[in-house]
């Protein structure tokens, strides 16, 4: 009748169109991040705003992938005479492919899609390739980073170029158009938190005896 008081709303509707401070703040997040990404793209095509350096971030995306990591692990760990190297390669391989891993599942879970103005021509993708979330570059970058300065000795200019290798490769993901801004920064503190547990479950000939007796 006219006049009544309405009714009151479903207590879901009302959620919808009171939506939760947190949500409105990740949604802010998830627009500023993509609207960034996009304008620092500058190297994401040919005719982008830096189009002609990206031969340049392509070689330095190659620099960051798993497979010629991994290669160069594993014949070093074949060609290597001396134990202590051999202990060191063994544990870098180890951390590889933790971190292939580990970024496969998180993609995998995640699905997040490559960022729209991304030109699909990556070397060698396969499979969870194919989605964005995190960036498996990044996240190999801080790892290697992180095992280099900690278990070989390294003049400082040499450290220091270890670093930049490793921020250049994270950033040159972003100029590409292959990754969101925040892709490359959970990828960065996965790959950090991944050392830990390769320090954690460090393989030695007392704790692998059997593994260390096939090299």
């Amino acid at each position: 009748p006219a006049g009544a008081a309405a009714a009151p709303l479903p207590e879901e509707d009302c959620m919808k169109l009171n939506p939760s401070f947190l949500g409105i703040a990740l949604s802010s997040l998830l627009a500023i991040d993509l609207w960034a990404s996009k304008r620092l793209g500058v190297c994401a095509g040919e005719g982008s705003a830096w189009g002609s350096a990206r031969p340049l971030m392509k070689v330095i995306e190659v620099s960051g992938h798993g497979i010629p990591w991994l290669l160069g692990t594993f014949y070093g760990l074949c060609q290597s005479d001396s134990s202590a190297a051999r202990e060191v390669l063994l544990n870098l391989l180890f951390a590889l492919l933790l971190d292939l891993v580990m970024v496969a599942v998180v993609k995998g879970l995640v699905r997040r899609p490559r960022p729209t103005h991304n030109k699909m021509d990556m070397f060698v993708t396969i499979s969870v390739d194919k989605y964005s979330f995190p960036s498996g570059h990044a996240t190999r970058a801080a790892l290697v980073c992180r095992f280099v300065l900690r278990h070989l000795v390294l003049a400082v200019p040499l450290r220091v170029l270890v670093v930049l290798w490793a921020l250049i490769v994270s950033i040159s993901r972003v100029m590409l158009g292959r990754h969101n801004m925040t892709d490359v920064l959970f990828g960065l503190l996965l790959g950090y938190a991944l050392y830990g547990v390769v320090e954690h479950c460090w393989l030695s000939p007392a704790s692998a005896p059997t593994l260390f007796a096939l090299w």
